[in-house]
């Protein structure tokens, strides 16, 4: 049945309304981290500065160190990205492979454990920490990241193996291939676009996140930049919003470059998967 020319209109403006329901909160961030400290105390606020300036970017680095709360957000975004890739590949495959009773009760707990509260993790994952000496520390946070972002991990990564055809495998093992060369050699290349993706969440969840590097980091050198933006607002509960605005502005771009770089590498991957041979 071919899509009529008003349905066909129907479904961009509805896509075009969606776009722009994602795009009010960024698109208002920029146009806050531009804007003079007068427009901002304006009653009548505008879309676009009338007299855009870069004091709020300045004041911004001069007020908190957010250079450094940068690099120890990327170092921790990219240690647990890696790991979580490293540690669930292979976990996958078996859950996606060996349709046991073991695997299918696995696969019920990765879904259950996305339902847990942080509130009721923090505590466990305090003592845990605790006794490993790892509280107030870079690696520390990292296994929790990991942790946390293994189970979506897992599950993501396991609907990528299912796709891989069973028979190249097969063939791999007529060959004499063992099993660790199979999933080396064969299946990783094809998981590829699987694990390019898999890697992009578990980066932008730890880069994003902060309840728990601001409960395990005390020390101020070692705070990431989701807690450091927080210095921006007062004892009083009052923000400076123009350089707080600056610097999320400035923190959401990582997020969003990493996105563009690997994006067009993620379709390919899938579209190519879509196409048999």
């Amino acid at each position: 049945m071919r899509t009529t020319t008003g349905a066909r209109v129907g479904q961009y403006a509805a896509l075009l309304a969606y776009l722009v329901f994602l795009a009010f909160p960024f698109l208002w961030l920029l146009s806050t981290a531009f804007k003079p400290p007068s427009e901002l105390a304006g009653l009548h606020p505008t879309w676009i500065p009338q007299d855009p300036t870069l004091a709020n970017f300045r004041q911004a680095f001069d007020e908190q160190p957010l250079l450094r709360a940068a690099l120890n957000s990327l170092l921790a975004a990219l240690a647990a990205a890696v790991v979580a890739v490293v540690v669930a590949t292979p976990m996958a495959y078996v859950m996606a492979r060996h349709r046991t009773g073991l695997a299918r009760a696995a696969t019920g707990w990765v879904v259950v454990s996305q339902a847990f509260p942080f509130v009721l993790l923090i505590i466990p994952l305090f003592l845990v920490l605790k006794n490993l000496r790892l509280i107030d520390s870079v690696p520390g946070l990292v296994l929790v990241y990991v942790v946390w972002a293994l189970p979506f991990a897992l599950w993501m990564l396991a609907g990528y193996v299912r796709a891989v055809p069973a028979e190249l495998e097969e063939a791999a093992a007529v060959d004499g291939a063992g099993r660790l060369r199979i999933l080396v050699s064969v299946t990783a290349p094809l998981l590829a676009p699987g694990i390019v993706a898999t890697a992009l969440f578990a980066f932008i969840t730890a880069w994003n996140e902060f309840f728990f590097a601001l409960v395990l980091l005390k020390t101020a050198e070692k705070q990431t930049l989701p807690v450091v933006l927080t210095h921006f607002i007062g004892a009083e509960g009052v923000a400076d919003l123009g350089p707080l605005a600056a610097a999320a502005f400035l923190a959401t771009l990582p997020s969003l470059v990493v996105f563009a770089i690997i994006q067009r590498r993620i379709t390919g991957g899938m579209l190519a998967g879509a196409v048999k041979s």
